[in-house]
């Protein structure tokens, strides 16, 4: 009996011959399946007799080897070439899934987030869903909670970012309770941390949401520099109601390419998974202490130049407050030299190697200030090196 191994076309030998396909009106590779009887010879330490083997006939007009090393100056293969060359991988295949979104049934593939059939289905508003700790390039952290959505027969808000659609679910986005709960996180985020340099998206939320961070009195004095590091994690003092509690601490600055001001940060993660498993796998940075005293730190604490940090500057792209930003743009902050109505982006190719990440220049008065990544860029999915991030001031050496 003749067996095929069942993982792509047969090939020529002896045995039954498979059928001729035709695909986009093309003939596509003979397929012939041959066994290890005996008279059908085995090259190359292949399988024994008696075993199933699958062998390839190239097309018609091809050589006895056929082309084995990939031809740039020459045409596109055609159907038949493709398919000869084994599996086309396809990616798996989803259902759809019927979702109401405050009232509008719209088809989403299973699996997707509720913020995904948001940004992909729902309407302008809808789509607008304000975010702090997602971001399009990583995997969601679910840690903000400012993207909440109310799902009929949940007990609690769930997350946009993280809650997968369900066949039948109803979705509203838009009711008080809704409302009240994102003013409320923005409110609380905003008394505790400077919001100032957030995005323009940041500061267009907290307005349309009515946000009032001063309600809770003025902010407390600023933490001295290590304060915040020598605490004991977990216990505090009563406050005495006459401050609002707040991170505000001196900047951190011990190197020459970024600082890190914790006066901003509002604890998302982003910058933790991204020097982590969503981009850089270095692992430099991660979070210590535990409640409100919780606070980006390197190991032990050490100065960044005696961290495992590369200076890829990942984590600056992903911060949605300024606590993260490069040396260049907080000193211009600094002086009063930042103008972001006046920046420009213009979108090029690092020249440092041959990967082809894509750039955007960000140019203000005819200086490069910051260079970010397209975060659907197929090449860098929004993340650079330290070549790529920051080694642009030979440009403007002239």
């Amino acid at each position: 009996m003749t067996t095929t191994s069942g993982k792509g076309p047969a090939g020529p030998g002896s045995g039954s011959r498979a059928p001729r396909t035709d695909v986009d009106g093309a003939p596509e590779a003979e397929a012939v399946a041959t066994n290890g009887a005996a008279g059908t010879e085995t090259p190359g330490g292949g399988p024994a007799a008696g075993e199933g083997v699958t062998r390839l006939r190239p097309p018609a007009g091809a050589g006895a080897v056929g082309v084995t090393v990939a031809d740039p100056a020459a045409p596109a293969p055609g159907p038949a070439e493709r398919l000869a060359g084994g599996p086309v991988m396809l990616g798996p295949i989803r259902r759809m899934v019927t979702v109401s979104l405050d009232g509008t049934e719209v088809r989403v593939p299973e699996g997707s987030t509720v913020l995904e059939a948001l940004h992909r289905e729902g309407s302008p508003a809808q789509a607008d869903t304000p975010t702090l700790c997602w971001a399009p390039n990583m995997d969601p952290i679910n840690a903000c909670r400012v993207c909440v959505v109310e799902v009929e027969g949940s007990r609690v808000l769930a997350p946009s970012c993280a809650r997968r659609c369900e066949d039948g679910m109803q979705v509203r986005t838009d009711t008080d309770k809704v409302r009240h709960s994102r003013r409320m996180v923005l409110e609380l985020l905003a008394s505790s941390a400077d919001m100032s340099q957030a995005s323009a998206d940041v500061q267009r939320w907290m307005a349309d949401y009515g946000v009032d961070p001063a309600r809770y009195g003025p902010p407390a004095p600023p933490s001295v520099a290590g304060e915040r590091e020598r605490r004991h994690a977990g216990h505090h003092s009563a406050p005495d109601g006459r401050y609002a509690a707040n991170v505000h601490q001196p900047v951190k600055v011990d190197n020459d390419l970024y600082v890190r001001d914790y006066s901003r940060c509002i604890m998302c993660y982003k910058c933790v998974n991204a020097c982590g498993t969503d981009a850089q796998y270095t692992f430099a940075i991660a979070a210590a202490g535990r409640g409100f005293d919780a606070r980006i730190a390197t190991e032990h604490d050490v100065e960044l130049p005696d961290s495992a940090c590369v200076y890829c500057g990942n984590c600056i792209g992903v911060c949605p407050t300024g606590a993260l930003k490069s040396v260049a743009e907080y000193e211009r902050r600094e002086a009063g030299d930042w103008h972001p109505d006046e920046e420009t982006v213009t979108t090029t190719i690092c020249s440092f190697c041959g990967v082809g990440c894509n750039l955007e220049l960000h140019v203000q008065r005819g200086q490069i200030v910051n260079v970010t990544s397209p975060a659907d860029h197929s090449v860098t999915h929004g993340h650079l090196c330290i070549k790529g991030r920051f080694g642009f001031q030979h440009v403007q050496n002239f």
